[in-house]
């Protein structure tokens, strides 16, 4: 398929675990070698041609929606969450109306993609995704090229490339955070708060749930320790 133009950038979480840090600011404003969280994500799909980013807001949002206001590409549609907390997939379903296309990028702020020798990963997803067989196409990396994570794997990969959840003690790859996912999924969403898991189930029962390796290193930033070794990595190494 043709790259996604549009993108849905999750940023309207509480970020609890990021605490004291979190005080004062909203998480996807913490820097990281002196660049906010949220800009990796959108320099990122800037990059990639994306031409439009919509961003859920809720915790400190008008400090958001300031930042924000700087930019001119993507350009930046704000989805207001500030009465209701919606979660990742219910922020989706809010969003929708915005969307761009039959398919659009999904992202968490809270991490950082270092890229490898390999392809870019808007490109990877996007020359991966087959809207005749997938539903959703998740960007995973395997524990071994993570940096601040501490968990026993979230997935499992097929010779096909279909996912499953991990139901034992641990599992090989770990969701990055950016994925590709057709807007029918939301067509039979429920209504309010939810999680985007409720619409992997739907695709996977289909088996239509799908992955992709991320040819490169994965820094989860969601807690202080995770931000100081995300920052000390950074000093050595430059990030696309």
């Amino acid at each position: 398929m043709t790259m996604p133009s549009s993108a849905m950038v999750l940023a309207a979480g509480l970020g609890t675990r990021m605490r004291p840090l979190t005080n004062d600011r909203p998480k996807p404003l913490i820097e990281v070698a002196g660049k906010p969280l949220i800009d990796y994500a959108l320099d990122r799909f800037a990059e990639a041609g994306v031409e439009q980013a919509i961003v859920n807001v809720h915790y400190l949002a008008q400090m958001i929606e300031d930042h924000l206001g700087e930019r001119e590409n993507p350009e930046i549609i704000i989805s207001d969450e500030r009465e209701l907390l919606l979660e990742t997939g219910g922020g989706l379903k809010k969003a929708r109306p915005h969307f761009s296309g039959d398919a659009v990028f999904c992202t968490n702020t809270d991490a950082i993609l270092v890229d490898g020798n390999g392809r870019e990963p808007c490109e990877l997803l996007s020359n991966t995704f087959d809207p005749k067989r997938m539903d959703a196409l998740l960007l995973i990396v395997p524990i071994r090229e993570t940096s601040g994570y501490d968990g026993a794997g979230d997935v499992d990969l097929a010779p096909d490339g279909q996912l499953s959840f991990r139901t034992g003690d641990s599992a090989s790859f770990v969701f990055t955070g950016l994925q590709i996912i057709s807007t029918e999924l939301l067509d039979d969403a429920p209504e309010g708060p939810f999680s985007t898991k409720h619409l992997w189930d739907q695709a996977a029962a289909k088996g239509r749930l799908f992955g992709v390796i991320h040819e490169g290193f994965w820094m989860h930033v969601g807690d202080p320790e995770g931000l100081e070794t995300a920052k000390a990595r950074l000093t050595n190494k430059d990030v696309c």
